[in-house]
């Protein structure tokens, strides 16, 4: 997965509205690093926290990679979160290759499921680290993205009845910044967007995309689980999707996994449901806030 380049970092922020009395430095350290929230060597996390007085509002990043690759050491947004008192935790996650090493069946049901898992392990952990457990954004790139539209779109996981007090926790988020996410895990949908894509068959440890074209209807249920497009509802939170090119459904791209197509194919679904949004790509209109950052500080500090 490429990673964000300048001129999206740039996009997200410039002339951020902060107010701080810390200093923060360019490269801030973790207050806590590498906290395990599983048995895994990748199930670690690392939390940054803000000068608040209050429990503050937290972003939880996801990193990319195409889980394939990827850690939690840069994550996005970091100094202007800290400088607007919003707190930060950046996780790691079982890849494709640790799943199938354990015989996680199919392997990327093992990246989700951290994800969730890592939510709700930040979520039990809220007094001790002053988090507003119910200020939490998600934030990734790619497939950091992909779990995190999956976070904000899936049905509580919260397991009320639990023994262990971290399941009981809530998964949803309040909002969601997602670059360049794929939305669908669905290779028929997937085509007819993009129809030179050939992504996602990895998920499922499959050799090939026309493996996984016929493969189709035995996945279906493990598609629908898993695919963005398919667990959006009404309800679903607030999300900002950000493309750096140009959305053409049905039409060919150069990089398929990070098409704006994805991008436009969901918002088709948002807009039927009523869900906010926002979708900034290449030459958008009319973008309520083409300053990234903004769209979290509105949602994660909103005005009286």
């Amino acid at each position: 997965m490429r990673l964000l380049d300048s001129a999206i970092l740039a996009c997200a922020v410039f002339a951020l509205p902060v107010s701080s009395h810390a200093q923060i430095p360019d490269h801030p350290k973790p207050t806590e690093a590498n906290v395990h929230y599983g048995p895994h060597e990748r199930q670690v996390l690392d939390f940054y926290r803000a000068e608040s007085d209050q429990p503050a509002p937290l972003l939880f990043y996801i990193h990319g990679g195409g889980w394939m690759t990827g850690d939690k050491n840069t994550p996005d947004f970091l100094v202007p979160c800290l400088k607007s008192h919003i707190s930060v935790v950046s996780i790691e996650y079982r890849l494709i290759p640790d799943a199938i090493a354990q015989k996680v069946d199919p392997p990327v049901k093992a990246c989700l499921d951290d994800s969730a898992r890592a939510l709700q392990f930040v979520r039990s952990k809220a007094k001790e680290w002053n988090i507003d457990p119910a200020r939490i954004a998600g934030c990734g790139g790619s497939a950091g993205g992909f779990n995190t539209l999956w976070l904000a779109f899936h049905r509580d996981m919260a397991d009320a009845k639990s023994a262990d007090p971290i399941a009981r926790e809530s998964t949803r988020l309040h909002c969601a910044v997602c670059f360049v996410p794929q939305t669908s895990l669905d290779p028929v949908q997937m085509r007819a967007w993009i129809p030179n894509c050939t992504y996602g068959n990895h998920a499922f440890s499959l050799p090939n995309f026309q493996t996984f074209v016929d493969q189709r209807e035995k996945l279906l249920p493990w598609i629908n689980d898993f695919s963005p497009y398919a667990l959006v509802t009404a309800d679903a939170p607030p999300v900002y999707l950000f493309y750096d090119s140009v959305p053409a459904l049905g039409q060919p791209y150069k990089d398929p996994p990070h098409s704006a197509n994805f991008g436009a194919g969901l918002v088709e679904k948002l807009k039927t449901l009523g869900v906010e949004y926002e979708f900034n790509y290449t030459g958008a209109p009319g973008v309520k806030h083409p300053n990234i950052f903004d769209f979290l500080l509105e949602k994660l500090h909103p005005q009286p």
